[in-house]
């Protein structure tokens, strides 16, 4: 680190959002490392690797880098200690990680802060969720505290009938959090970045549509958001704030008759967000490396309406996509498997393609159909 400029930045983690993140820094002379399981993993090709599973190799990828960041919010908290150790910095803070783990500290910030939430309470035995069906009425969303990905983790209890069959199913897991069943309208999200001044810059809303439980698009910004768009990232700088974040945060939100109720946070950059690559002035990916970095942000503003989509399971044929004008095609590089997501892409209409017209065109190239809305 020449003149204490940061150059290297160390990722926990190599997955395509590292894959992205590493991307955006090239462009800004910053050269990225890797903490990863699997040593092909989809950021391989844009910097060195260092082997998860060796214990040995955290030293190395500690002592690799000027300063940290993750690309997935179960990261081990124990990996945080040790960099605290070695005064190396992790962007975001330790703190916003290990709140984000536990979806019970969550909500409990989330009431702290005034964010409205859904009611909830703590499961620790089957009498505990016997109390949480009578507190909270049916159905109900039973979830693990911790852990759980794409909707895993989860059961739906719609009837007493049902509560020996959801304790069998996730209390083994550990501590649970029962949250009453929220009626929305829809799904949005609202992802900021902060820098290591506390500037906040926002994207516009995006809205969320899911697909067996996975994120199968997203459209921005968020249709008849305009009332909302204020009132989200009230409650995302609440977060960034309280927490003296730096990075990308995104924040899940619930549109409800009573208005938006947040849903979940994830400290890193977003599945909702990768539209951000061509539909923003800076990506969220370049502002999350710039806030590590220390540098100053870019402008958060829309270029164009857009939709992102995700690829699921098989790859489409590339030259297919790429006939159509206003489509952006990213590749992960990782192998074909169900539910897996192996990319995405992009729709942004030109002179004489509307978004629909674009959404219905992909929906035919898919392997995998997806009920496309512009």
């Amino acid at each position: 680190m020449k003149n204490n400029a940061i150059e290297t930045i160390g990722i926990f983690g190599g997955g395509q959002l590292g894959r992205m993140l590493a991307q955006a820094a090239l462009p800004l002379n910053l050269t990225c490392t890797f903490f990863e399981t699997h040593q092909d993993c989809p950021s391989a090709i844009l910097g060195k690797v260092f082997d998860a599973t060796n214990g040995v190799e955290l030293q190395q990828f500690i002592e690799s880098s000027d300063v940290y960041t993750l690309e997935f919010e179960n990261t081990p908290l124990a990996y945080a200690d040790a960099l605290a150790a070695a005064n190396k910095a992790l962007h975001p803070p330790r703190n916003a990680l290990a709140t984000a783990q536990n979806r019970i500290a969550e909500k409990t910030l989330f009431d702290q802060l005034n964010i409205p939430v859904a009611a909830y309470r703590k499961v620790e035995s089957q009498a505990d969720l016997q109390v949480a069906v009578s507190a909270l009425g049916l159905p109900l969303v039973l979830k693990t505290a911790t852990g759980g990905y794409d909707g895993k983790g989860q059961f739906v209890l719609r009837d007493v009938a049902q509560i020996n069959e959801a304790w069998q199913a996730l209390g083994p897991a550990g501590v649970l959090i029962a949250e009453s069943f929220v009626k929305f309208e829809r799904e949005l999200s609202i992802i900021a970045v902060r820098g290591q001044d506390g500037e906040v810059r926002t994207w516009p809303l995006a809205e969320n549509h899911h697909h067996h439980g996975i994120l199968s698009h997203s459209i921005v910004p968020a249709p008849s958001s305009e009332a909302l768009q204020p009132i989200a990232q009230d409650y995302i700088t609440r977060l960034l704030d309280h927490l003296n974040y730096v990075g990308v945060l995104t924040l899940e939100l619930f549109v409800t008759a009573n208005g938006l109720l947040a849903n979940e946070m994830a400290p890193r950059v977003h599945n909702s967000g990768h539209w951000s690559i061509e539909g923003a002035v800076c990506s969220q990916f370049e502002n999350h490396m710039r806030a590590v970095a220390g540098l100053p942000l870019g402008s958060t503003e829309l270029i164009s309406e857009c939709m992102m989509v995700n690829i699921i399971g098989r790859h489409p044929k590339r030259e297919d996509v790429l006939k159509l004008s206003g489509a952006h095609l990213h590749f992960y590089g990782k192998e074909e498997r169900v539910g897996r997501k192996l990319g995405h892409v992009t729709l942004i209409p030109t002179q004489g393609n509307t978004l629909e017209g674009l959404c219905a065109e992909l929906a035919k190239i898919l392997p995998e159909p997806l009920a496309l809305k512009g």
